[in-house]
């Protein structure tokens, strides 16, 4: 996608969008099961910690670790850092091998999604 033009390093500074990510659509999003399935993978400050994952680090002060950009390059398409990893690209849409065809060419989250997320992680501080 054009956007990952724009990657310099591990980061995408640049956000998707004119609007501003918003931090409270942004924890609906990383919660949502059906939607993002953030936390099949990842565990964090979240209600039902025994459904939580642990296949990816910890959400937990995130924001202390990672920048905007870091965080955004890596829920864009987390494959530009690591080929291997098996966190989906959640705005990349080209090299998906077993996409259902009503989703091929299609990302999962919209870029308003993605900044809405980039927003509300940059907020989970460590103590």
């Amino acid at each position: 996608m054009a956007c990952l033009l724009a990657a310099a390093g591990d980061a995408i500074d640049t956000p998707l969008t004119a609007q501003p990510g918003d931090p409270g659509r942004g924890r609906q999003i990383v919660e949502n099961r059906a939607l993002s399935a953030c936390l099949l993978c990842h565990s964090g400050p979240f209600p039902a910690p025994h459904l939580q994952g642990t296949i990816g680090p910890s959400l937990d002060g995130v924001g202390s670790r990672l920048s905007a950009g870091q965080i955004r390059l890596r829920l864009v398409d987390s494959r530009k850092l690591n080929p291997d990893t098996v966190m989906p690209p959640y705005y990349g849409v080209d090299g998906l091998n077993r996409t259902g065809r009503q989703w091929q060419g299609q990302p999962i989250l919209t870029a308003q999604q993605i900044e809405d997320a980039v927003a509300f992680l940059t907020t989970l501080r460590a103590p």
